[in-house]
C-alpha cells in the first residue's frame, strides 16, 4: 500500500511485471547467424508462433528477436481479457450473403480461448486464469439501446451464446453503480498477462527455441532480419511487432500505435467485495464510445483501463509504461463512479502501452511462400486470444500445411496504409474528442446514440 499522500507507482512497464519481477535478461544476438525461421517480436504472437512451430517440427531452427525483453510490449501490459472478439466484427467476412466465413472465424476464436487455457495447464503456467465469461454493462439509455441492438444481432449468429440481462441480473453479477442492463457470454477468461507471457517464453525455450533480447530489429527483408548486432538469415521471417511495427523500416504507416492505460487498486477488503459482488470474476466492459475494461485480479484488486492520450505524433511509443497524470485521474474517477464502495481504495499502480490498429480496424495474418515473409497483428486490443490463433495459423503457413485455420477469412487480408502526418495525428485526436463528447451527451440524458459518435465511426472507417 502506498504511503499517506504518495501517488501511485507510474510505469515500470506494468503492474503485472512489478508483481512477478522483471525477468533475468536473455543474451542478445552475438552476431550474424542462420535459422530456418526468424521471428521478430517476443510477445504473444511471436512466442505462440515459435511454440507451435517447434511442437510440429522439433528440428526447426527457430530464433526470436526482441528489442527489450519477452513480454515488454502489450503482452505484458494488457487488461488480461482472454476473449473471443472478432476484431473489426464478423460482418466484414460476409460475402454476398454467405455467413460461412464469419461463422468459422468466430468458432476458431472461441476454440482459441480453450486452447490457451489448455496450453497453460499442459506447460505448468500459473497465469491466474479464471473462465468467468465477459459482462458488458450499460449505464444510460443510449448505451442500453446499443446493448439491446447488439444482443439482437448476436442472437442471429451461432457460437455467440450471449445472455441479455436486466438491471437486477446485471447487478447480481457485478454491482456497477447505475447499470441498467448487461450482456454476458461464456467465451472469456481473465488472467495475469505477465505470468502468461513469461511462462510461454520459458516453454518455447524448453522446446529449443532461441530468444535473443536487447536486440532491436531495424528492418525486415526477404531472407533476413537486420539488427545493430548482426543479421539473422532465414528462409522465413515473421513480423510479430504489433504496436511497435512503425519502428521498422518501411512500416511507419502499416499500424497505428494506439495508447491504452490502466490503474489498479490496492487489494480490497472482504466487506467491499461483499458490496460489489463480482464473485464470478467476469471480464467487465461497458457500452460507452470511449469504453472501459476491467477485471477483479487474483489478489482481489480492481484493474481498470481505458483510453488516455490515444496517440502520440509520428507513431511514437513510450519507453517504460508511464502514463499522463490526467489519465490516471480520469480512470480513477471512473473506477470510483462505477464502484462507490471502492471510493476510498488507494490506486497502487498506473501504466500504459500501445496496441496495433490497422486502417480498417481488422486483424490479419499472412505469409508469402515465395519470399518467406509473414506477419500477424492489428488486434486492436483483442490480442490475448487472437495471438494464439495467429501463432497456430502462421506455423501451418510456414510449414506449408493446408488446414482449416489457414483458410480462415483473416488470412492474407491487407488493410490500406494510414494517412501521413499531420493528418494521422489530427484524425485520431478529433476521433476521440468526438467519442468523449458523445459519451458526455449520453450521460447527460440523450436517449439515443450521439451523432458525434456516428460521424467518428465513419471517419475511423469502422
Amino acid at each position: 500500500m502506498q504511503s499517506e499522500g504518495a501517488g501511485p507507482a507510474n510505469g515500470g512497464v506494468s503492474f503485472w511485471w512489478s508483481q512477478v519481477g522483471t525477468p533475468t535478461p536473455r543474451p542478445p544476438l552475438p552476431g550474424s547467424t542462420d535459422a530456418d525461421v526468424c521471428i521478430v517480436g517476443a510477445g504473444y504472437t511471436g512466442l505462440w508462433t515459435a511454440y507451435y512451430l517447434k511442437r510440429a517440427q522439433p528440428d526447426l531452427r527457430v530464433v526470436v528477436l526482441e528489442a527489450r525483453f519477452a513480454g515488454y510490449g502489450a503482452s505484458g501490459r494488457n487488461g488480461g481479457w482472454l476473449t473471443n472478439s472478432v476484431t473489426g466484427g464478423r460482418e466484414q467476412y460476409v460475402r454476398a450473403g454467405d455467413r460461412g466465413p464469419a461463422i468459422v472465424q468466430q468458432k476458431a476464436l472461441n476454440e482459441s480461448v480453450t486452447e490457451v487455457i489448455q496450453v497453460a495447464e499442459r506447460e505448468g503456467i500459473d497465469a491466474h486464469i479464471v473462465r468467468g465469461g465477459e459482462l458488458e454493462v450499460a449505464r444510460n439509455a443510449a448505451q442500453l439501446a446499443r446493448l439491446r441492438a447488439k444482443a439482437a444481432s448476436e442472437a442471429t449468429w451461432p457460437h455467440t451464446d450471449t445472455e441479455l440481462l436486466d438491471a437486477a441480473a446485471t447487478s447480481a453479477r457485478v454491482a456497477v453503480a447505475g447499470a441498467v442492463g448487461g450482456l454476458w457470454h461464456p467465451h472469456c477468461a481473465t488472467l495475469h498477462p505477465a505470468r502468461l507471457v513469461a511462462g510461454l517464453a520459458d516453454a518455447v525455450e524448453r522446446l529449443g527455441v532461441t530468444i535473443h533480447e536487447d536486440t532491436a530489429v531495424t528492418a525486415i527483408e526477404e531472407g533476413r532480419a537486420r539488427t545493430g548486432r548482426g543479421d539473422v538469415r532465414a528462409r522465413h521471417v515473421i513480423r510479430a511487432t504489433e504496436g511497435f511495427t512503425p519502428g521498422l523500416a518501411g512500416e511507419r504507416r502499416t499500424l497505428l500505435p494506439m495508447n491504452s492505460s490502466l490503474v489498479v487498486t490496492e487489494p480490497l477488503p472482504a466487506d467491499v467485495w461483499e458490496s460489489i459482488g463480482w464473485h464470478g470474476r467476469e471480464a467487465l466492459g461497458d457500452f460507452a464510445h470511449a469504453y472501459i475494461y476491467a477485471q477483479r485480479t487474483a489478489d482481489d484488486r480492481i484493474a481498470f483501463g481505458g483510453r488516455g492520450v490515444p496517440y502520440r505524433y509520428g507513431s511514437r511509443t513510450d519507453t517504460d509504461g508511464a502514463t499522463h497524470p490526467e489519465t490516471i485521474d480520469t480512470l480513477t474517477g471512473l473506477l470510483r463512479t462505477f464502484f462507490p464502495a471502492a471510493r476510498d481504495a488507494a490506486i497502487d499502480h498506473a501504466w500504459c502501452g500501445v496496441l496495433g490498429v490497422p486502417r480498417d480496424w481488422s486483424a490479419s495474418v499472412g505469409h508469402d511462400p515465395r519470399t518467406g515473409l509473414g506477419w500477424a497483428g492489428g488486434y486492436v486490443g483483442t490480442g490475448v486470444t487472437a495471438t494464439n490463433l495467429a501463432g497456430r495459423t502462421l506455423a501451418d503457413l510456414v510449414l506449408g500445411h493446408d488446414t482449416e485455420i489457414t483458410r480462415l477469412p483473416w488470412v492474407g487480408h491487407r488493410a490500406r496504409r494510414w494517412e501521413p502526418e499531420p493528418l494521422r495525428w489530427l484524425g485520431v485526436q478529433a476521433l476521440y474528442r468526438a467519442y468523449h463528447a458523445a459519451d458526455r451527451q449520453e450521460a447527460s440524458g440523450r436517449p439515443t446514440t450521439s451523432p458525434l459518435a456516428r460521424a467518428a465511426d465513419v471517419v475511423a472507417g469502422r
